[in-house]
């Protein structure tokens, strides 16, 4: 988390980052007392781009409706190639991982599990499946008859064909700007 504008420093000088996509919610950085326009202004100042797009720490429900517009600022800035993104919400476990994990299952060649690990193996966290599962749901389906991904096995879209993960692709493309 980044908790001060000099944490911008060394993002940008140890580690290359030039991007943020930060998921708090403005009272998430009130409770913690970060001054998020120091950091915003900050960044800026060291051509870092900050972008918000925040989710409900704990609720997966939150996580699942926000996890495309996330992934698609995160693609963005992977495709620009400028330098590393720093992801983060406050305490790593929960809305950052998800935004990784879903990036590496929508726009690489891996199942939900098989991404999940990847990243668990690496940062011990425990994102919710559950949430990056029903987003997968909501951007690969658009039948407004589809059956409610409730009532769908648990192992659902834990996997989803190449034609699902080009549409998905695509429809995260097209949230860039949103």
């Amino acid at each position: 988390m980044i908790w001060k504008p000099e944490d911008v420093d060394h993002l940008k000088k140890e580690e290359g980052v030039a991007y943020i996509l930060n998921l708090q919610q403005d009272k998430d950085a009130e409770f913690w007392g970060i001054d998020l326009q120091s950091i915003v202004r900050r960044s800026r100042e060291l051509e870092i781009r900050h972008m918000r797009r925040p989710a409900v720490d704990f609720d997966p429900n939150s996580l699942r409706s926000a996890l495309p517009k996330a992934v698609s600022s995160l693609e963005w800035a992977i495709s620009e190639g400028k330098g590393r993104v720093y992801v983060h919400c406050t305490a790593g476990l929960g809305r950052a991982p998800a935004v990784a994990i879903a990036y590496l299952f929508w726009f690489s060649d891996m199942n939900l599990n098989a991404a999940y690990d990847l990243l668990t193996s690496k940062r011990p966290c425990g994102p919710n499946k559950k949430a990056i599962r029903g987003a997968t749901y909501d951007l690969a389906k658009n039948d407004p008859w589809k059956e409610p991904f409730e009532s769908l096995p648990d192992h659902a879209f834990g996997d989803i064909a190449d034609w699902e993960r080009n549409l998905i692709q695509d429809r995260v493309r097209a949230l860039r700007g949103t």
